[in-house]
């Protein structure tokens, strides 16, 4: 069923623009729904579920009476959102990938908090892993999802040390991977909850990677894959891409989560020996079906981009970006 966010701020245009854009990223397993006047927000209460609503913090609370919702969060004007005994307040002056994030974290701290799954196909699961260091393995994965997500909502997710994806993609998050797992250890992970953690580059979502390497040495190879299947089958993704990393004990279980995976490869004599030795591991393993999904890609190495903001753009638009969208376009699993 539907769950409807309803918005309402003083200025008549902030709830409209909100709605848009989020509506737009479906950044919620909400529908937001814009109103312009009071009383046409308790006009449609009286004849529709209301599960969130999301309204100005001036609103004297006298004047709310009649509107029946499952959880309300208010909009505050200050740049510390004030709490008050009633509802939660986040402060509306800033993104708004940033405002759904924090009232999705309220939400989700209510009592009241419902499970939601977004039913439909299975996500794809891409991964990307390679046995040689320096091979542009996180580069593909990122050009990877930045080119999927045009065909299909996508998120990516690294199992990665000292990634860099939080400088590359425009800052720190208040949340990362750690966090997720937090939740997922706890049975608490569901799309509402996830969401609040998700950022978006583009057009594709990400989970920032963990802020310290201990963080990684104590994800086990079970939760690595439950959390591939929970946004491969209940967030409404169509890919899931997947910076492997070098996770030790939890390749193979993260691998077998997996439909494609890309394996840069390269043509000296250590890199050679290496993927002989990852190949003779896996024949090892018995896992055939594993080896089936593997698929050595040579890339080319993208010319002096410089550094700064636009690094990535630069890298989209570079002969690596070039190299993907053909790589899409032919891929045997489309």
């Amino acid at each position: 069923m539907e769950k409807i966010m309803a918005v309402y701020d003083l200025d008549p245009d902030y709830a409209q623009r909100f709605a848009d854009v989020v509506n737009q990223k479906e950044k919620t397993p909400f529908t937001v729904v814009p109103f312009t006047s009071l009383e046409l927000l308790k006009e449609y209460a009286k004849k529709h579920k209301i599960e969130l609503l999301l309204i100005s913090a001036s609103v004297p609370r006298e004047m709310m009476e009649g509107i029946e919702a499952g959880s309300v969060v208010t909009l505050s004007e200050g740049e510390l959102a004030t709490q008050t005994e009633e509802y939660p307040s986040v402060y509306k002056y800033q993104s708004a990938d940033s405002v759904i994030r924090e009232v999705m974290t309220r939400y989700c701290d209510q009592p009241s908090e419902e499970m939601f799954v977004v039913l439909g196909r299975r996500a794809r699961v891409m991964g990307v892993y390679s046995p040689i260091g320096r091979c542009l393995k996180t580069s593909l994965a990122l050009m990877l999802g930045q080119q999927l997500a045009r065909e299909g909502k996508t998120i990516y997710v690294g199992f990665e040390e000292f990634s860099g994806i939080s400088r590359l993609l425009g800052g720190e998050g208040k949340s990362d991977l750690s966090d997720v797992l937090y939740f997922l250890r706890q049975g608490n992970l569901n799309v509402v909850r996830l969401r609040s953690m998700v950022y978006t580059w583009k057009d594709m979502d990400y989970i920032v990677p963990v802020r310290y390497p201990e963080d990684m040495e104590q994800m086990s190879g079970d939760e690595a894959g439950q959390l591939l299947e929970v946004l491969a089958s209940e967030c409404g993704y169509s890919y899931v891409v997947v910076d492997v990393g070098r996770p030790g004990r939890n390749l193979l279980p993260v691998l077998e989560r997996c439909d494609v995976i890309y394996m840069p490869a390269k043509e000296d004599e250590i890199s050679a020996a290496r993927m002989e030795e990852f190949e003779e591991y896996l024949q090892k393993a018995g896992d055939e079906e594993l080896r089936e999904k593997l698929h050595p890609v040579k890339l080319p190495y993208p010319g002096s981009l410089g550094r700064g903001n636009d690094y990535m753009d630069k890298l989209c638009w570079s002969e690596l970006g070039d190299y993907v969208r053909k790589l899409i376009k032919g891929a045997p699993w489309k």
